[in-house]
């Protein structure tokens, strides 16, 4: 498959460099108002559990290396972005008790846990630069059979952004290393998110396109965000980096 490759960031002109990321953000007026309760926002849920730190980060990378591989347009991918920062932030509400437990969650946690689909968009809601993102925060969990939550959306009605930020989102979780279980080989991720399309939970047009782009980009990318280190500084200007690193991979 081939990929499109959008410009992300502003084009060079006079003695404004490629190489600064302030240039994005002075350039960049949605980024750049949402940016600061964007970070904070994520940064938030990640050290509630140091098991997920970088998720979001990694998140946000691979869910706009799908949207490229789709041609999605800028506000698509911008969108992407911030949804893969934001989607789990209806975590903060969740207990300690809960979000940490270092092993499989009962019935009765299970029904907490997943409030905070609903919680994260009640957060997000309230701010009008966010209102695109809403969807992914609130959908992100569906599934393609009409069976997740939280409102058992079906196939296509569940929004595509959302579809995309799930796929991403599994394949980070498979490959990590949390409180309850060990991280997976890029193959066993693979082959268990092909087995859950075909069991009717994933869009599979979507699967088979991420499982086409896998070995070219997307464990490239999230190689390349793991190099990155964790520096909040590097956090900021992350989509200035995608943009060079998806342009030197095309």
């Amino acid at each position: 498959m081939a990929l499109v490759t959008p410009e992300l960031c502003p084009r060079e002109t006079g003695n404004s460099p490629r190489s600064d990321p302030s240039a994005i953000r002075d350039a960049e007026s949605p980024v750049e108002e949402t940016e600061a309760i964007l970070f904070a926002l994520a940064r938030a849920v990640e050290q509630r559990d140091q098991a997920t730190w970088g998720h979001c980060e990694r998140l946000a990378l691979i869910s706009v290396t799908l949207g490229v591989a789709m041609g999605l347009d800028r506000s698509a991918l911008i969108t992407l972005y911030r949804g893969g920062y934001l989607h789990d932030i209806g975590k903060v509400g969740i207990p300690d008790s809960i979000l940490c437990k270092n092993g499989k969650l009962t019935a009765d946690e299970w029904t907490v846990m997943e409030t905070h689909c609903a919680r994260g968009e009640e957060i997000c809601r309230h701010m009008k630069s966010l209102e695109p993102v809403l969807p992914i925060i609130r959908h992100h969990h569906e599934r393609w059979d009409g069976t997740g939550y939280p409102d058992g959306l079906e196939g296509e009605r569940i929004p595509l952004l959302a579809r995309l930020v799930q796929i991403a989102d599994i394949y980070d979780a498979l490959t990590s290393r949390r409180a309850y279980k060990d991280l997976m080989s890029e193959e066993q991720a693979v082959g268990i998110m092909q087995d859950e399309a075909r069991r009717g939970w994933r869009d599979p047009e979507l699967t088979t396109m991420f499982i086409k782009v896998h070995d070219q980009v997307i464990a490239r990318v999230t190689r390349f965000s793991e190099s990155s280190g964790t520096n909040r500084d590097r956090k900021r200007s992350s989509l200035f980096s995608l943009n060079q690193f998806l342009a030197w991979q095309a």
